[in-house]
């Protein structure tokens, strides 16, 4: 089971409990909404996004780039598109107007296309209409949103093939991994509901209480707070499985407490990581959390414009091995990357790994989690995202200041 199935199970099955008992803790009861302020990306920033994109699009020889229903999509035009089998495009070429192509069939549930957009719609063979569109504006040359399906991939080939398909990647990613100061204002929104939401909801730990009871308590926490969201919640050993385990779980005193994910706003995504102890920690438990702390720390450290994403990774990794963890990615140590690249995906480019040595810039927003696992013992995750400025990285939330304090 994924991480999401996963999640879902255990929050309805805690949902359910809740409504039956009426239990909702009073923390979460006195939450009031956080949704004043918020301001929706604009029509003229998303243009000058298109405008950027073509810049790129000329950068690497593409006529034309061809984007289904999903994130890039929603990023450029505010739709998601439409759910179904039928094929339902964007293309927008390197210069005159984008155009739509849905089936005729779905043409008058097409919410979210503008008013004065070109629509073309399709009836039949939707790769033949698509494809001559591409060779009259694209001039052949295409390029492919990483999430388009491979069966629009292989009806263009077959219906002209002629047309040279190449990945988009370069305007996309080129696009969305620098974000701009609205993005992170968004993200900064989501980061702070996320925040005040977990301290609400850890507030309500109790004895004998389920992972999927708590699960609960955070979702319930995010709808008063006026939003969406979850969070993955592991207790005691278990929390030595970066991403959780299927095993009921109930907290006992002493228990390791980790919860993992966060809410979305207009589309932004935040991701934070707490972890506690319920009760009184041990020495052993303080020690772990304090080194990850330190590793956390020295991957903050790291982010600077120019370094690369591994050697954040690095400095990350060099605190757990130095306090006896490891090496490298083995257990028990830090077995994951140290983050990952966050905007309107929970998880997209870059990652601060071993390998990967793109260089940071300002702009790009990045989840900053090393991850001390011991097997059969506890894990210890202190995660908050960051963006990177001129001066270094910045974080979206306050640093835990210790196990017992995860807010301060």
């Amino acid at each position: 089971m994924n991480r999401r199935a996963f999640l879902g199970t255990t929050a309805a099955f805690g949902l359910a409990k809740l409504a039956a008992q009426n239990s909702v803790p009073e923390p979460i009861k006195n939450l009031r909404p956080m949704t004043a302020g918020v301001q929706p990306i604009t029509d003229a920033e998303r243009r000058a996004r298109v405008e950027k994109a073509r810049r790129l699009m000329q950068e690497n020889q593409l006529g034309a780039i061809v984007m289904e229903g999903g994130s890039s999509l929603f990023y450029f035009t505010g739709s998601r598109g439409l759910a179904g089998d039928r094929t339902f495009a964007w293309v927008l070429p390197a210069s005159g107007e984008p155009a739509w192509f849905i089936a005729q069939a779905d043409e008058a549930h097409a919410g979210g296309i503008p008013v004065r957009a070109d629509v073309r719609t399709w009836k039949g063979d939707p790769y033949k209409t698509l494809g001559q569109f591409l060779k009259e504006r694209g001039g052949g040359v295409v390029g492919l949103e990483e999430g388009v399906r491979f069966a629009v991939f292989e009806g263009l080939r077959a219906a002209d093939p002629s047309l040279e398909l190449k990945s988009a990647d370069p305007v996309t990613i080129g696009c969305r991994a620098i974000k701009s100061p609205a993005e992170i204002a968004l993200m900064q929104h989501a980061s702070d509901v996320t925040i005040a939401c977990y301290k609400a909801v850890l507030s309500s730990l109790r004895e004998g209480m389920t992972n999927a009871d708590l699960s609960a308590n955070i979702e319930a926490g995010y709808r008063a707070l006026g939003y969406r969201g979850d969070a993955l919640v592991i207790f005691g050993k278990y929390t030595a499985f970066p991403h959780g385990s299927i095993q009921p779980q109930q907290l006992r005193e002493g228990d390791v407490v980790l919860i993992d994910d966060g809410c979305t706003v207009e589309g932004y995504q935040s991701d934070i990581t707490r972890t506690t102890v319920f009760g009184k920690p041990t020495a052993r438990q303080r020690e772990v959390w304090n080194v990850e702390r330190k590793a956390q720390d020295a991957a903050l450290a790291a982010a600077k414009p120019g370094a690369t994403c591994e050697s954040v990774d690095a400095a990350a990794r060099k605190v757990i091995t130095d306090a006896g963890f490891g090496p490298g990615y083995q257990l028990p140590g830090l077995p994951h990357r140290t983050g990952h690249g966050i905007g309107l995906d929970g998880h997209e480019w870059t990652y601060l790994v071993r390998g990967n040595k793109t260089r940071l810039e300002p702009g790009m927003c990045f989840s900053n989690e090393p991850t001390i696992a011991i097997p059969g013992e506890f894990g210890i995750r202190l995660e908050d995202c960051m963006h990177i400025t001129e001066d270094g990285a910045r974080m979206f939330s306050r640093q835990s200041p210790a196990i017992d304090q995860p807010f301060g």
